[in-house]
């Protein structure tokens, strides 16, 4: 496929791109190269090829999710500045 210097700067007006004359050049060559390229990918015998998402198979890589006991409350609060009603007091930042 061949792509026109008209084609990228149409690209780059949709894009809200702005492009020098130096640069349209360089990027139509770019692009009818990716486009050639991907010719001959779409040639290629795919027949019996299941789709794929993803090239590997996914896991799950964490930890299981196990309960431990916790610090106790008390504890927990014993160095807080200000503590009510068993939980830590700050100063309110937020307006309305």
């Amino acid at each position: 496929m061949k792509i026109t210097t008209q084609d990228v700067a149409r690209v780059a007006l949709l894009s809200r791109l702005d492009f020098g004359d130096g640069e349209m050049e360089k990027f139509t060559a770019q692009l009818d190269d990716i486009l050639t390229y991907a010719e001959i990918l779409n040639k290629l015998d795919t027949e019996g090829v299941e789709p794929t998402a993803h090239a590997l198979p996914l896991q799950n890589v964490f930890r299981d999710d196990v309960v431990y006991p916790s610090l106790d409350r008390e504890a927990a609060l014993q160095n807080a500045p200000q503590a009510e009603e068993g939980c830590f007091k700050v100063p309110k930042i937020v307006e309305g």
